[in-house]
């Protein structure tokens, strides 16, 4: 079976020469759910947008980036795009539709699927991110919870089998959090989710890899690495107060 993302030696300079990335390597195979930690400006959201194509500006030849075992080009990039869904750190990015239901039937559409078939598709994901009822009320009306979660319908209602996610619980409250974490643990896609929230990664997380200044510093079990304390702070991280009570050297203790 082919990991469903493999990434290889990625490097990536912004237009100034700035270094994001530098020879990132790592591999999922489908269902994993990883954390993607590390301090503002590590490449986090730069490696995000690898994943779907959104960098670098033109897809490079050398395959960098394989999605279920295919390199990302020009020619398969909309392939790529639907079956990678990227989340943005602000849903005002992501959501450009007036309702609701014309958001999220906007990624069905554009694969030229029937308008019954958009439909049905649109009701699916609604009631799956707990929306139903919601179709037609204006986007811009929603509250930050509810907006993360159209944002997520817009996503899954392109059958997305991965899914990349930004800051998926920033801005939230701890009820918004709570009800995001529960969604995301109940959709079976291979999951990649950059994040400051380590309760969130505690949670949903097995795996989790640090980055810092665009490089990998650690990969591992999720409970080793927040529950290493030097770890933590030599990159910008705390543990968690969900490990606080757990001794260093004794992360299972936390199950």
């Amino acid at each position: 079976m082919n990991p469903a993302v493999e990434v290889t030696s990625l490097g990536y300079c912004y237009p100034d020469g700035t270094e994001a990335l530098c020879g990132v390597s790592f591999s999922l195979m489908p269902g994993a759910c990883v954390g993607l930690l590390g301090p503002n400006g590590s490449g986090k959201s730069t490696l995000l947008r690898h994943l779907n194509g959104l960098l670098p500006e033109k897809p490079p030849a050398d395959g960098n980036v394989r999605i279920h075992g295919e390199a990302i080009t020009a020619e398969n990039l909309p392939s790529i795009r639907r079956r990678v869904g990227l989340l943005f750190q602000n849903p005002d990015d992501q959501l450009f539709c007036p309702t609701v239901e014309e958001d999220v039937a906007f990624g069905p559409r554009q694969l030229g699927l029937s308008e019954a078939a958009v439909a049905a598709r649109v009701q699916t994901v609604l009631v799956q991110v707990g929306l139903a009822g919601q179709d037609r009320r204006a986007t811009h009306h929603l509250s930050q919870g509810e907006k993360r979660r159209a944002c997520l319908a817009g996503v899954l209602a392109c059958e997305a089998s991965i899914l990349a996610l930004d800051e998926p619980t920033s801005d939230l409250d701890p009820r918004g959090r709570r009800e995001f974490k529960a969604l995301l643990r109940q959709i079976d896609a291979t999951k990649v989710i950059a994040t400051h929230d380590l309760e969130l990664v505690v949670e949903l997380c097995a795996r989790s890899i640090v980055l810092d200044h665009g490089r990998v510093v650690a990969d591992g079990a999720t409970l080793e690495l927040l529950g290493n304390e030097e770890l933590m702070l030599a990159h910008g991280l705390e543990r968690p107060h969900i490990l606080q009570h757990v001794h260093p050297h004794h992360p299972h203790e936390a199950h």
